[in-house]
């Protein structure tokens, strides 16, 4: 395995992306939609190809199934330069497949099924950090990071090892964690990261520095709370930052949060600032709603530089 600098361990799916559905039957059993379309997604995919993109030398720890869904993803992760050296292929498990509802103003509902499930163990491939300056655990609540044990000992690994570690939320799909649950894991991750919906579910709170408060009375070092359209809140034992949403027309939000942190996470290993880092996460997050599917609409760094210029 080549060295990278960031390392994206989670899930890698396939979106089918319906956008436009009309709930109105125009015969026995057709529908109609404005479109369809098939894309390679999941947080470690999203956010390895996001981070590439930017210029990091990101890498992948998934599993994929030796199916048409993962030979999909694997050809995007190659297209876009992510080392998949650290995919783990099998046909004992299916490639997960997604149906999205995407509506009008870029919000969606989806629709997993059993091979969403399937708790691939990270844990017992911590080799595949070695040389690494950061890893982002995608996403705590969901498998992998299902389990209280899995997540611990990524992140204590990591932790150990001086890597620097994100880790991103999802509101329990199959598995029913609580904060609670990973409360022993919390001090061990630099930053997590969870949107409005999981803040809530992980703290009960409906503001979001009372749910960052929440989180760090629980152990958590850094909190960033994403708001959508809204933009985003942070907030560490030393500082509090909020910041406004970027201007956009949205499309299809489906992986803004995985493009936010992947533009957080390679801003800080560049350098920047905590606030820097924010507002260009801000402009990822904003740039890949503009346009259908996690990966489509964000190019390069310099697309990022030249939007919020």
């Amino acid at each position: 395995m080549s060295r990278a600098d960031i390392i994206f361990i989670g899930t890698a799916i396939v979106d089918a992306i319906i956008k436009g559905f009309d709930p109105e039957p125009v015969s026995a059993t057709g529908y109609r939609a404005d479109s369809c379309s098939l894309n390679p997604g999941g947080e470690a995919v999203n956010g390895s190809v996001a981070a590439a993109k930017l210029g990091a030398k990101a890498a992948v720890l998934c599993h994929l199934g030796t199916d048409a869904a993962g030979g999909m993803i694997e050809d995007e992760l190659v297209k876009n330069h992510v080392d998949i050296s650290r995919i783990v292929r099998s046909d004992a498990h299916a490639t997960p497949v997604t149906t999205m509802f995407v509506n009008d103003d870029g919000s969606r509902r989806s629709i997993t099924n059993k091979a969403h499930r399937y708790n691939f163990h990270p844990e017992q491939y911590m080799s595949a950090l070695t040389g690494a300056k950061a890893v982002v655990l995608g996403s705590l609540f969901r498998a992998p990071f299902d389990d209280p044990a899995v997540i611990r000992s990524v992140a204590e690994y990591a932790h150990d090892q001086g890597v620097l570690v994100f880790a991103d939320t999802k509101l329990p799909n199959f598995t029913k964690l609580t904060l609670d649950d990973i409360a022993d894991s919390l001090p061990l991750i630099d930053y997590i990261t969870p949107n409005e919906d999981e803040g809530h579910y992980c703290t009960g709170e409906d503001d979001p520095e009372k749910m960052a408060d929440a989180l760090l009375a629980k152990g958590a070092c850094n909190v960033i709370i994403k708001l959508g359209g809204e933009g985003c809140f942070f907030k560490s034992r030393e500082e509090s930052i909020r910041l406004p949403a970027c201007d956009i027309e949205a499309v299809d939000a489906t992986g803004a949060g995985d493009n936010f942190l992947a533009g957080f996470a390679s801003e800080l290993l560049r350098g920047s600032g905590i606030r820097d880092a924010l507002i260009f996460a801000n402009a990822c997050g904003a740039v890949c709603s503009t346009a259908v599917g996690a990966s489509t609409a964000l190019k390069s760094r310099e697309q990022i530089l030249e939007f919020l210029r």
